[in-house]
Order: C-alpha cells, then structure tokens, then sequence
C-alpha cells in the first residue's frame, strides 16, 4: 500500500523541528475540562472553535519500535449511534497494520460529522460526539474522538478533515519523537468499511479530485462488509489501487447505525450490539425513540448533502 508515493509496508521516514503541544483531556472529563464546547440548551454544540482543543491524551509521543514508522487512523462518520463494529474496526485494521505492514499505530480518531449532513436518523451532534466519547473512554486505551468536524456549522468533506489531522499532529505537533530522538512526521490514513468504497466507485458520488486527494495522498483501510461486492469496487478504483488496503472480517458481523436505530424505535434490545454506556446516555436522552431525534427535524432530513456542497461526501453507519 503506497500514499504520498511512499510504500505502507516500506515507509520513508521523515522529520519535523517543530515542538509537541502539551496533551489535553477528552471526556470522562480530565482535570475538568472536556474538548467539547459549550453547547446550548437544544443540545446543539454553538458551532464556535474559540474553545476547541485537538485532543491528544492519547496520541503516542514516541515512537516504540524504531523499524516501523508511525500511523494515525481516521474514522468518519454518523456514528448515530456508535456500535460495537464501530470500535471493532479499529482492532481489526490494528492487526493488520501489526502483521503486514513496517507502520505502528499511535493513534486513532472517530470524527462524527456536522449537523449540516442532514442525514435521516441524525441525532445532533451533541449527543454523537458524547456517544463516541463514552464508547472509547470507556471501552478502549487507545481511540480518541475529535468533535473538530462535528462542532463547525457547515458540512466538512473527508478529504478536509484529514487535512485537518494531518495539521494538527505534523504541523503543529510535529509528528512524533523516533527512538533515536529525531522527529518523524505521522502518516494519517482513512479506516472505513466496505461500503464506503462502493460509494466511491460508484460515478458523480465522490469527485475525482476528493477521491485523488484522500486514496492518493492518505490511503485507505478497509474493512470488508457483508453485502458489498470489494472486488467490483476496486475495479474503479485502479489508479488508487496501491493505497487501499482491505481487511477480511474473519468473524462476520453486519450490526449498523440503521438497524439499531429501528430496534430502539421498536423498543428491542441492543445490548452487546453497541457500548453499555452509550444504551445508558440514549435511554436517560430518549434518543431514537421515533423518526423525530432530537435536534434534527426529521422532516427536513436529507440523505445527502445539499448541492452547494459538492463534491460529496457520503457517510454511511
């Protein structure tokens, strides 16, 4: 797999004079702050970055093992709400890049998207970035969730919000410290599921431009997903080919935001289909009880984004 022009499996090293930033809390809240801000009472965020901090109290300052360079991976999405599959990605692509690839992960990041998608079944990005949070606080050492995405008031596209990351952690970051003491910038790459990439096969969905940007600067993981045909999808995508990396889900498992929603709405059960305490904040928030969620007017809802936000970007779970 090669972004950059740089092989996944045989990475080119890099450097950076710049100085780390002091690491910052995430929810459950540390030394009392959270990267959250202010949200005001229809459980909307306000939409102002002023408050907004990158959050890195996970992120790997140094590199552990010094024939391997460093990886962040980036999940976008609804996440309305985050499921287990959702955090299961991680660790599945996790062993992947630990057995075939010269990367080590020293990060992972779960950016939930605006409230200007519009998606149907979107709750408000409050709420979603709150769910990410409990779920990987609590149900994981290593993942992070950035509301950097979720927070602005206009729609983000996904090759913009890996910019963003690439920003914050080579740039203002530096990347991270090799065992040798030098600096060595980070490599960001995209981890979706399958259908993702049956969307950007798919023509007048994803524009040339964002596809090249995202698979031919960053690269891509990719988890395999029932119903979706990889190889056919992949066939469109030849000129990225090198910088996809498709993952087997060894054990099957096809739980979605959609299905949870419309078992919630049929009052069933979903526990051990998404985070105990993400079932806890959806029932003490009456979340996903009917079509209308909270802080989105369902009737106003929109599959995909408006025109003037074009070229698209498709969230899909």
């Amino acid at each position: 797999m090669e972004t950059n022009g740089h092989s996944l499996s045989q990475p080119t090293p890099s450097s950076s004079a710049l100085a780390m930033d002091a690491p910052s809390s995430n929810l459950p809240r540390q030394n009392g702050t959270s990267h959250l801000p202010d949200s005001e009472p229809n459980g909307h965020s306000d939409g102002d970055l002023s408050s907004y901090t990158f959050p890195d109290h996970r992120l790997k300052r140094k590199l552990e093992d010094p024939s391997r360079s460093p990886l962040v991976l980036v999940s976008c999405g609804s996440f309305s709400p985050i499921t287990n599959l959702h955090l299961r990605m991680f660790e599945m692509v996790a062993d992947h890049i630990k057995f075939n690839t010269k990367y080590e992960i020293v990060g992972g990041y779960l950016s939930p998207v605006s409230d200007d998608y519009k998606k149907s079944g979107l709750a408000s990005a409050h709420h979603r970035v709150q769910m990410c949070e409990l779920a990987s606080e609590q149900t994981s050492n290593w993942l992070m969730v950035d509301p950097w995405e979720a927070i602005k008031k206009e729609y983000t596209r996904t090759a913009l919000v890996l910019d963003h990351f690439d920003h914050e952690i080579n740039v203002v970051r530096g990347g991270v410290e090799r065992p040798n003491g030098e600096r060595q910038s980070v490599r960001i790459a995209l981890l979706a599921g399958a259908d993702l990439i049956g969307t950007m096969s798919t023509p007048g969905v994803w524009s040339d431009s964002d596809l090249d940007h995202i698979l031919g600067k960053y690269g891509a993981f990719i988890v395999e997903r029932t119903g979706t045909d990889i190889d056919d999808a992949l066939s469109h995508l030849q000129k990225w080919k090198k910088n996809i990396d498709v993952i087997p889900q060894l054990i099957q498992n096809d739980v979605s935001s959609t299905k949870i929603r419309l078992s919630l709405k049929k009052e069933m059960s979903v526990r051990y289909l998404i985070p105990a305490p993400v079932i806890k904040y959806i029932q003490q928030h009456g979340l996903y009880k009917d079509d209308t969620v909270p802080g989105i007017h369902s009737k106003e809802a929109r599959v995909t984004p408006p025109p003037e936000l074009s070229p698209k970007k498709v969230i899909l779970g």
